[in-house]
């Protein structure tokens, strides 16, 4: 993998004894697994404990991850494929977290290669295996397009937003728009940055054109019981804040509201605003701007 080139060049894959004689004695490799790994776990503790050891470590990391989406051989791929091919061993580690570095590293070049793989994300594999491997991690069961149809609608602004990368999801913006866009499920940008990435639902929020009440998915959920289902406070608190809000609107599928949700997830802080949401309302119906009544001490 070279910075700048364009497609795989196998010819260029140095040798396992020239790799590890490069890294000091460092490293070893497991010749039973062919496993790569640190001497000594002594080691792992020492390079963790010194975050400015290295130079931009997440941006190195996702600036090769995302050259690597682009080749085209990779882009030739079938966007419906199950799992990386056995010739692509690179290709799920690229696709799961090239997000997870973009966000700890971004730079200009960084932007510029994730926003030409996003520009047709539905249509690349590593939006495929992405959407896998988390459903997988969470025993989730994959809706439809996840399956024989690939990722259909899933596009790279869904993604971006899904992923909390701020500069992404503004440069997707720029290029093509579509906030309330939905995918074959009916989720739009909003609904799939229920994950927790605050800045995101922040920028998305204030769009004009955004409509932060829309029943997402085939099961009618909106953002905030997602977000409170997952116990994120900020993004529930950023919601109850609306006045274009239902915190009672009950989802299609099994009629339950967001406190239902979050009470069930056991997220306390998310239950305790909803609760104080309904005290407010039902105590004040005709002036929402009045100061609540004062409670006499106890005696």
């Amino acid at each position: 993998m070279e910075i700048g080139s364009t497609d795989l060049d196998l010819e260029n894959v140095p040798a396992l004894r020239a790799l590890v004689s490069s890294c000091l004695g460092l490293l070893t490799v497991e010749a039973s697994s062919s496993t790569v790994r640190l001497v000594h776990f002594t080691l792992q503790e020492h390079l963790l404990s010194d975050p400015t050891l290295f130079h931009s470590p997440h941006s190195t990391i996702a600036e090769v991850c995302l050259t690597y989406l682009n080749f085209g051989s990779v882009r030739d791929l079938s966007p419906t494929l199950p799992s990386a091919p056995p010739t692509m061993p690179l290709l799920e580690y690229a696709s799961c977290h090239w997000g997870g570095h973009t966000r700890r590293g971004v730079t200009e070049n960084v932007k510029m290669l994730a926003l030409r793989l996003l520009e047709r994300f539905d249509e690349h594999i590593s939006a495929q295996l992405l959407l896998l491997s988390h459903f997988a991690e969470y025993n989730f069961a994959c809706p439809r397009f996840y399956r024989a149809e690939g990722p259909l609608g899933f596009t790279g602004l869904h993604g971006g937003a899904w992923l909390g990368i701020v500069e992404i999801v503004a440069g997707v913006l720029e290029m093509k728009g579509g906030v309330n866009v939905s995918d074959c499920t009916g989720n739009t940008t909003l609904a799939w940055a229920y994950t927790g990435h605050e800045e995101v639902v922040k920028m998305l929020l204030e769009r004009e054109d955004v409509n932060p009440d829309h029943a997402a998915s085939e099961y009618g959920w909106t953002l905030l019981a997602l977000a409170a289902g997952c116990g994120h406070e900020g993004v529930v608190k950023m919601l109850l804040e609306r006045k274009d809000v239902n915190p009672d609107h009950t989802d299609t599928r099994f009629g339950r509201t967001p406190l239902s949700w979050a009470t069930e997830g056991g997220h306390e802080g998310v239950v305790n605003m909803l609760f104080e949401l309904n005290y407010v309302r039902t105590a004040m119906p005709d002036d929402q701007n009045q100061a609540p009544p004062p409670v006499a001490p106890p005696r």
